[in-house]
């Protein structure tokens, strides 16, 4: 077997197992998610070598999506680095074994200062386990390890059920991408937020006549790619039509014989070329609409761009 077909076998193995611990996932996960997303103060997460790396990725992915969330190491816990608990927090231990002499130091510690204590461990009816207030199980059957001793599978389990907390929380808060720039504004997605509408928006807009076929319409929006076109007359923009407005129509219509004005919606929403990527993904947002025309002056009516949500959420 060459390394690379057994790489691909590590994989299948560590899907599959994946895959088993997804439908073990039940009600407690539903609790976890209530008890985090009601804390009145943060979420800590603790763990110890292999873990705490897992779990320092697991704290920095909920504090940037907008929960509260520190990484405490274990072992440094017990050596004064409990000072930075309170009794409002929520402590997450992470320990696949849930036999970690550090781990289980700091339940007695924790519990003193009031924190409910929620255990991501591989193992139910360990110490951790049986002394947390909820338990998130990441046990898998093995490693992919061919000892079975190095932490393999039992770390992606970690880190999965770590990123399935913070899509899931993410969702209750309703966190959007303007969040998101908030809290990574030193990231290229944060300051690409943080630019202006003209520096990202397209001046090819697509545009037909109000007289064009369907066919027409259908031709436009494929070249250019962005979902929409609108409609003139002359030189006066009388409507958009979407690929929503597309779908009502072949429903609507017994005949495709149809001009664009009968299909488009005359209404539209626009933005001013100066505004901030955050106010139209705000737009966006409010009205479920994926791009918006562009115009020099908020009070114009003359479409110089289109800026469509592609444009945005580009991490190229």
């Amino acid at each position: 077997m060459t390394c690379s077909q057994r790489a691909k076998q590590i994989f299948d193995e560590e899907i599959e197992e994946l895959r088993k611990l997804g439908t073990t996932i039940g009600s407690e996960f539903d609790c976890a998610i209530d008890k985090i997303f009601t804390c009145k103060g943060k979420i800590v997460v603790m763990g110890i070598g292999k873990t705490g790396i897992m779990g320092h990725k697991i704290a920095s992915s909920l504090a940037s999506t907008g929960t509260p969330a520190i990484f405490v190491n274990a072992a440094e816990a017990v050596h004064g680095d409990l000072g930075m608990i309170s009794g409002t927090d929520i402590v997450l231990l992470v320990s696949n074994s849930g036999a970690s002499n550090e781990i289980l130091n700091v339940i007695d510690p924790v519990r003193k200062l009031g924190c409910y204590i929620i255990a991501m461990t591989g193992d139910k009816s360990s110490k951790l386990a049986k002394e947390s207030d909820l338990v998130l199980s990441i046990h898998v059957d093995k490693e992919a390890c061919p000892l079975g001793l190095a932490p393999t599978t039992s770390t992606t389990a970690t880190t999965l059920m770590g990123d399935a907390l913070m899509v899931c929380l993410m969702e209750k808060r309703q966190f959007k991408a303007t969040d998101f720039s908030l809290y990574h504004p030193g990231g290229a997605l944060g300051r690409k937020l943080l630019g202006r509408v003209q520096n990202f928006m397209t001046t090819d807009v697509p545009h037909v006549s109000v007289k064009a076929s369907l066919k027409e319409v259908v031709a436009e929006m494929s070249a250019k790619h962005l979902g929409m076109t609108m409609v003139y007359d002359n030189d006066i923009c009388k409507g958009i039509i979407t690929d929503g407005d597309l779908r009502r129509a072949i429903q609507k219509y017994d005949h495709l014989d149809i001009e664009a004005q009968q299909i488009m919606t005359p209404t539209y929403k626009h933005i001013d070329k100066q505004a901030l990527l955050t106010d139209a993904l705000a737009v966006m947002d409010q009205y479920n609409i994926t791009t918006l025309a562009v115009t020099e002056k908020p009070t114009t009516e003359a479409i110089i761009g289109i800026i469509s949500i592609h444009h945005i959420i580009d991490f190229n």
